[in-house]
Protein backbone atom coordinates (compact mmCIF):
# COMPACT_ATOMS: atom_id res chain seq x y z
CA UNK A 1 0.00 0.00 0.00
CA UNK A 2 2.67 2.72 0.74
CA UNK A 3 4.31 1.94 -2.47
CA UNK A 4 0.69 2.35 -4.58
CA UNK A 5 0.45 5.80 -2.08
CA UNK A 6 3.94 6.71 -3.11
CA UNK A 7 3.40 6.51 -6.82
CA UNK A 8 0.08 7.63 -7.17
CA UNK A 9 1.50 11.43 -4.94
CA UNK A 10 3.99 10.91 -7.99
CA UNK A 11 1.66 11.50 -10.26
CA UNK A 12 -0.05 14.15 -8.36
CA UNK A 13 3.00 16.14 -7.85
CA UNK A 14 3.88 15.86 -11.27
CA UNK A 15 0.17 17.59 -12.36
CA UNK A 16 0.66 19.78 -9.73
CA UNK A 17 4.25 20.78 -11.55
CA UNK A 18 2.71 20.88 -14.90
CA UNK A 19 -0.32 23.07 -13.82
CA UNK A 20 2.13 25.41 -12.13
CA UNK A 21 4.44 25.93 -15.17
CA UNK A 22 1.26 26.73 -17.35
CA UNK A 23 -0.19 29.22 -14.88
CA UNK A 24 3.78 30.89 -15.18
CA UNK A 25 3.82 31.47 -18.80
CA UNK A 26 0.26 33.20 -18.93
CA UNK A 27 0.93 35.47 -16.26
CA UNK A 28 4.39 35.73 -16.97
CA UNK A 29 5.37 37.01 -20.43
CA UNK A 30 9.13 37.47 -19.86
CA UNK A 31 11.13 34.26 -19.62
CA UNK A 32 8.50 32.02 -19.15
CA UNK A 33 10.22 28.79 -20.09
CA UNK A 34 13.13 28.85 -17.42
CA UNK A 35 10.48 30.78 -14.51
CA UNK A 36 7.98 28.12 -15.45
CA UNK A 37 10.28 24.90 -14.97
CA UNK A 38 11.65 26.38 -11.83
CA UNK A 39 8.10 26.93 -10.53
CA UNK A 40 6.90 23.73 -11.41
CA UNK A 41 9.44 21.98 -10.09
CA UNK A 42 9.71 23.81 -6.57
CA UNK A 43 5.93 23.73 -6.45
CA UNK A 44 5.78 19.86 -7.24
CA UNK A 45 9.23 19.00 -5.19
CA UNK A 46 7.56 20.55 -2.32
CA UNK A 47 4.16 18.65 -2.29
CA UNK A 48 5.56 15.54 -3.42
CA UNK A 49 7.94 15.70 -0.19
CA UNK A 50 5.32 16.63 2.30
CA UNK A 51 2.90 13.90 0.84
CA UNK A 52 5.61 11.52 0.96
CA UNK A 53 6.53 12.44 4.61
CA UNK A 54 3.52 12.23 6.21
CA UNK A 55 1.33 9.84 4.08
CA UNK A 56 3.63 7.22 2.86
CA UNK A 57 6.70 6.94 5.57
CA UNK A 58 4.32 8.60 8.64
CA UNK A 59 7.74 10.21 9.09
CA UNK A 60 7.58 12.64 12.84
CA UNK A 61 9.64 16.12 12.86
CA UNK A 62 12.67 15.43 14.19
CA UNK A 63 13.98 19.05 14.52
CA UNK A 64 15.12 22.12 12.14
CA UNK A 65 18.63 20.51 11.75
CA UNK A 66 17.19 16.71 10.71
CA UNK A 67 14.58 18.15 8.58
CA UNK A 68 17.20 19.97 6.38
CA UNK A 69 18.91 16.72 6.10
CA UNK A 70 15.95 14.60 5.55
CA UNK A 71 15.18 17.28 2.22
CA UNK A 72 18.49 17.85 0.65
CA UNK A 73 18.85 13.91 0.83
CA UNK A 74 15.63 13.78 -0.65
CA UNK A 75 16.14 16.68 -3.16
CA UNK A 76 19.76 14.61 -4.44
CA UNK A 77 18.11 11.21 -4.86
CA UNK A 78 15.11 13.25 -7.01
CA UNK A 79 18.12 14.38 -9.28
CA UNK A 80 20.03 10.89 -9.61
CA UNK A 81 16.39 9.39 -10.52
CA UNK A 82 15.35 12.19 -12.92
CA UNK A 83 18.80 11.66 -14.33
CA UNK A 84 17.96 7.73 -14.78
CA UNK A 85 14.62 8.84 -16.22
CA UNK A 86 16.15 11.21 -18.84
CA UNK A 87 19.11 8.45 -20.16
CA UNK A 88 16.37 6.37 -21.15
CA UNK A 89 13.58 8.58 -22.86
CA UNK A 90 17.39 9.89 -24.71
CA UNK A 91 18.80 6.47 -25.06
CA UNK A 92 15.30 5.31 -26.49
CA UNK A 93 15.22 8.20 -28.59
CA UNK A 94 18.71 8.06 -29.96
CA UNK A 95 18.50 4.37 -31.00
CA UNK A 96 15.00 3.87 -32.52
CA UNK A 97 14.46 8.11 -33.72
CA UNK A 98 10.80 8.08 -33.15
CA UNK A 99 7.99 9.77 -30.41
CA UNK A 100 6.56 5.74 -29.55
CA UNK A 101 10.52 5.03 -28.63
CA UNK A 102 10.55 8.33 -26.47
CA UNK A 103 7.81 7.95 -24.83
CA UNK A 104 8.12 3.92 -24.15
CA UNK A 105 11.72 5.04 -22.52
CA UNK A 106 10.78 7.81 -20.62
CA UNK A 107 7.87 5.40 -19.42
CA UNK A 108 10.97 2.57 -18.48
CA UNK A 109 12.95 5.49 -16.96
CA UNK A 110 10.13 6.70 -14.74
CA UNK A 111 9.13 3.24 -13.62
CA UNK A 112 12.81 2.46 -13.05
CA UNK A 113 13.46 5.81 -11.50
CA UNK A 114 10.56 5.52 -9.16
CA UNK A 115 10.85 2.35 -7.85
CA UNK A 116 14.66 3.19 -7.18
CA UNK A 117 13.55 6.78 -5.72
CA UNK A 118 11.40 4.49 -3.26
CA UNK A 119 13.43 2.26 -1.78
CA UNK A 120 16.15 5.10 -0.91
CA UNK A 121 13.49 7.45 0.30
CA UNK A 122 12.62 4.26 2.52
CA UNK A 123 16.59 3.32 3.58
CA UNK A 124 17.81 6.38 4.21
CA UNK A 125 15.78 9.52 4.19
CA UNK A 126 12.89 8.50 6.11
CA UNK A 127 14.01 5.33 8.08
CA UNK A 128 11.64 3.11 9.31
CA UNK A 129 10.81 3.08 12.85
CA UNK A 130 11.74 0.04 14.89
CA UNK A 131 9.00 -1.42 16.98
Amino acid sequence: MMFVRYVLFAVIATLVNLVTQEVVIRIAPAAPLVLSILMGTATGFILKYVLDKKWVFDDDYDGHRQEVQKITLYGAFSVLTTLVFWGFEVAFWMIWQTDLAKYTGAVIGLAIGYATKFILDRTFVFRERQA
